[in-house]
């Protein structure tokens, strides 16, 4: 009997060597959670045996109980490093589309050559579906989807709107704006530029120009000229309202309805039409806010003003008739710098990827070149009642059993999920000096039980050594 109780005890101290060897041996191992052994002593009771007398038959292995508590964070500078901050795991999947899911601690994802963020073996990161807002549309593990980062997003968007704020310096100098030359800036008294986009996409440099008017029916005290350029050429004001402004005629809002209505003549060194703002003695916009006026269009043709009456700016195989409408949001004429409060537009053209970043909530987003931002998903989370029960499957990876239970799946940092961090990994939690430690422990105890066994092999042989 007692060569089975110190064989039992040698088995144990293997098995606690063996756990502890192969904690040690993933100390540096991304997401790794420690393994603890667990034993039980043995035994052998029947309806006659005396218990008080009973000296047991030795140990057994329990179990091998893993330890998921938090491992240190490493940072990184990848975005796609991703780490948990407090409880949950990661769903990853093997297959586009299965339905055999697995779960992890460890973060370190990239994209395959389709683009998919994937880990190390391929598996895809698992995410729940978003409305355009970032919002999550179904918080359920079916309806979960692999992200694919696109490298382009949208679609060309020519600019029709141009929205400005600015303050018009009231003590500048007077200028004669039929002497207006773009590229003179002694001719006129502030610009400011914005890029704008033709139908194809295709980058222009719109500029307004201000001009304090001096002499004839202007007066520089309390008016300004606005003219504009595309690209440095000469853009008219236009007026469908009021009819077409002859060769040489800038317009002015004398009703207060936001555009042109009377138009000055002989204005512009090259006879290009501006448009008259008017203030009132405290330095306020008379008319509407905002005011709006149009541009002539920017291809050769224009349908209001015949052919060959466009700014023949833009080029062939593009929208000739696209127009700028600029609403110049609430001007002022004080006594201060120029300075423009606001400035933007509504064109865009076609975005390369520039940057993907995972908050911490798991909203993955990708920004592009033209300024958009497209929310791809937010990474799915997974936990379980009983976590020690998921089934190791090699890779840092469990799936789920009997004993875990089924997963509950959610949002990063909602409810008892814990928060994912960017550009980091979770480390091994291994404590490499309690390691050492239980090492040194595991050892004796295998020492001991050798040295038991060996005694009772030397009590067996003075027993048939006895004559």
């Amino acid at each position: 009997m007692s060569y089975n109780i110190s064989l039992s005890g040698l088995n144990a101290a293997q098995k606690d060597l063996d756990t502890t060897s192969n904690n040690i041996a993933n100390v540096n191992t991304t997401g790794f959670k420690e393994s603890r052994a667990e034993f039980g002593d043995v035994y052998n009771n029947s309806l006659f045996s005396n218990a008080k007398t009973n000296t047991g038959s030795g140990v057994a292995t329990a179990q091998v109980a893993q330890q998921f508590h938090q491992g240190a964070l490493n940072f990184t500078n990848n975005a796609l490093d991703l780490a948990i901050n407090g409880n949950g795991f990661f769903v990853t999947n093997a297959e586009f589309g299965g339905q055999d899911y697995s779960y992890t601690r460890a973060g370190a994802f990239g994209v395959n050559d389709n683009n998919f963020i994937v880990n190390s073996q391929g598996h895809y990161l698992m995410a729940l579906p978003v409305n355009p807002d970032g919002s999550v549309q179904s918080v359920s593990l079916s309806t979960s989807k692999p992200v694919q980062i696109p490298q382009t997003a949208g679609q060309p968007k020519a600019t029709g709107s141009i929205d400005m704020s600015m303050n018009l310096p009231a003590h500048e100098a007077e200028l004669d704006p039929a002497n207006f030359d773009p590229a003179d800036p002694s001719t006129y008294t502030s610009s400011t530029s914005v890029t704008i986009y033709d139908s194809l996409g295709e980058p222009h440099i719109q500029t307004t120009y201000f001009v304090k008017p001096q002499g004839g029916a202007l007066s520089g005290n309390n008016q300004w000229v606005a003219f504009t350029t595309v690209d440095n050429q000469p853009v008219d004001i236009w007026d469908t309202t009021a009819g077409t402004p002859t060769s040489g005629q800038w317009g002015e809002d004398t009703t207060g309805d936001g555009v042109a209505d009377t138009f000055h003549p002989a204005q512009g060194a090259s006879g290009q039409t501006g448009f008259v703002m008017s203030f009132d003695d405290v330095g306020s916009y008379i008319g509407s806010d905002p005011a709006v006026i149009e541009t002539q269009s920017l291809g050769i043709d224009d349908p209001t003003g015949g052919p060959g009456s466009g700014a023949g700016i833009i080029g062939p195989g593009t929208d000739g008739t696209q127009r700028l409408t600029l609403n110049f949001l609430n001007p002022t004429q004080y006594a201060a710098p120029f300075e423009v409060t606001q400035l933007n537009q509504d064109g865009t053209t076609v975005g390369r990827l520039t940057n993907v970043e995972v908050t911490e909530d798991g909203l993955i987003q990708a920004t592009y070149s033209n300024g958009t931002q497209e929310a791809l998903g937010k990474v799915a989370m997974a936990r379980f009642a009983n976590e020690q029960g998921l089934s190791q499957t090699g890779n840092t990876s469990w799936k789920q059993s009997q004993a875990s239970g089924e997963p509950l799946v959610g949002e990063a940092n909602v409810g008892a999920f814990g928060s994912i961090r960017s550009a980091a990994l979770e480390s091994s939690n291994v404590d490499l000096t309690s390691e050492l430690v239980d090492l040194i422990t595991a050892q004796r105890n295998f020492q001991a039980n050798s040295r038991a066994l060996d005694v009772s092999n030397q009590l067996s042989q003075n027993i048939l050594q006895i004559r």
